[in-house]
């Protein structure tokens, strides 16, 4: 699987165990890779979000303090179905049932360990495609439509 992943200038420091945890797969490295200087989670998300609207990853993976922000600011991109997880049942029940493509964490919330397990699960699940979570999605898919304006 193609995954995007991007980093603020605080999320960078789950950067090296998320890469570990994704060596298995085709990585699109949108970076950052330092602190050293301020990068805001809106930019990156806009990278990430454009990065899977494009084709050039199926899903990504979004870092930032709290996590908080990056699924905020992914979230306002059509198509892009971001969350915050920093448990392992949500991390895969968000592609099981709501085909979530963004995971948000937040690097002073949670460690690598579990950083590289919220990957791991994310990456695993597949959605379930049944009729009331398709059913869900076209909701989701019609209010983007219709509030793309305010």
């Amino acid at each position: 699987m193609r995954v995007a992943v991007a980093f603020d200038h605080r999320g960078v420091h789950l950067r090296e165990a998320l890469l570990e945890a994704l060596a298995d797969h085709d990585v699109v490295d949108l970076g950052t890779d330092t602190d050293a200087v301020r990068i805001d989670y809106p930019d990156k998300a806009r990278e990430l979000g454009e990065a899977i609207q494009h084709g050039d990853a199926e899903r990504g993976i979004l870092v930032c303090g709290s996590g908080v922000g990056a699924a905020i600011a992914a979230s306002k991109m059509r198509g892009i179905r971001a969350a915050i997880c920093h448990d392992v049942y949500s991390a895969h029940q968000g592609v099981e049932h709501d085909d979530m493509n963004v995971l948000c964490l937040g690097s002073e919330v949670i460690g690598p360990s579990l950083a590289s397990d919220l990957t791991r699960a994310f990456l695993r699940a597949a959605f379930d495609g049944g009729e009331r979570y398709v059913e869900r999605l076209r909701k989701v898919a019609a209010m983007e439509r219709q509030m793309s304006d305010g």
